[in-house]
């Protein structure tokens, strides 16, 4: 299948391939990083950082079954300055490197923001408006002017590739608010979507809830969330201006999964509870999986399909 190209392009950034680690699961300490530079993945995004190590909250905080995974972590995380200092024993992978971001405040943010800018061996920044995790804290990406404050804070210092990752929206009207606020900035990309807040799963056997925090609410993952993800991929490629990126991020376990992400416009997907499950060998098996879809369907390229899905009229 060497005649079939899963190579994109991220506002410049060029990946060998369209799959890599969604910030999350394995990618915390740096033996997770090292692993993710030998793996298939085409990149090596940290965990989401906050100002200073956190340890996040108490166990048990993570649980899966077959139709996908509960979590309530809490950002456990060893501190931006930690992801920062590894850029440079990253760069033999020869790999972009993205470190997420999540300061527990606006401030917090807009220092970590304007440290990475001085860091030329950290690719690109991920600003998570999303997280669902932690009490006491609201989630960014449903407050819109908030994410308008923020941005117009975080531009007045950025100069790096910068995108934001995004809570999943379930409204059009919240669709089209929220994009028009992101035209207004110079975002590089978009990352849809970050686990659906809130869920429960419950244990018949015990007939008590799986997860420790928040009385067992957490963030779903996985197969669960795929068809949310699929739209938001969907609406937020047509309401974006073109060079804002799209990736893809939600139930991704199979090269179908990440076929159809692309189908509705992701230039790029990222692998959460899947990688979780399998470990590093999902993104050469999820790779070779869509090869062999788009050899079957005569594709050469991702951009023969990418966005080109069919309405019923």
């Amino acid at each position: 299948m060497s005649e079939v190209s899963v190579s994109t392009n991220i506002s410049g950034i060029e990946l060998k391939s369209c799959l890599y680690n969604a910030s999350g699961p394995l990618c915390t300490t740096v033996e997770h990083l090292n692993d993710l530079g030998l793996s298939h993945s085409a990149a090596i995004l940290s965990k989401s950082s906050t100002l200073k190590e956190h340890k996040g909250n108490p166990s048990p905080r993570y649980f899966e079954n077959e139709l996908g995974s509960i979590n309530s972590m809490g950002l456990p995380n060893k501190g931006y300055l930690y992801y920062d200092s590894l850029a440079s024993s990253l760069l033999k992978y020869e790999k972009p490197y993205f470190v997420s971001v999540s300061g527990f405040s606006l401030e917090e943010n807009l220092c970590i923001i304007k440290k990475l800018n001085e860091n030329k061996e950290v690719t690109a920044i991920e600003l998570n408006l999303s997280c669902p995790n932690v009490p006491g804290k609201p989630q960014t990406g449903y407050d819109f002017q908030q994410v308008k404050l923020v941005l117009e804070e975080v531009f007045k210092i950025n100069k790096k590739t910068l995108g934001v990752k995004l809570p999943p929206y379930f409204d059009l009207i919240h669709f089209y608010s929220m994009a028009d606020i992101l035209n207004e900035y110079p975002l590089s990309f978009v990352t849809c979507i970050n686990s659906i807040g809130n869920g429960l799963v419950i244990d018949v056997e015990t007939e008590s809830v799986v997860i420790k925090p928040k009385n067992g609410f957490g963030g779903i993952g996985g197969d669960y969330i795929k068809p949310t993800a699929l739209a938001n991929v969907r609406k937020f490629r047509e309401l974006l201006k073109k060079e804002i990126s799209v990736i893809g991020c939600g139930g991704i376990k199979t090269g179908m999964d990440a076929f159809e992400h692309i189908l509705c416009g992701a230039d790029a997907v990222q692998i959460g509870t899947q990688f979780m499950r399998e470990g590093i060998n999902c993104f050469e098996r999820i790779e070779s999986e869509l090869k062999e879809l788009m050899q079957s369907k005569g594709y050469k390229t991702l951009n023969e399909f990418k966005g080109n899905i069919k309405l019923i009229h």
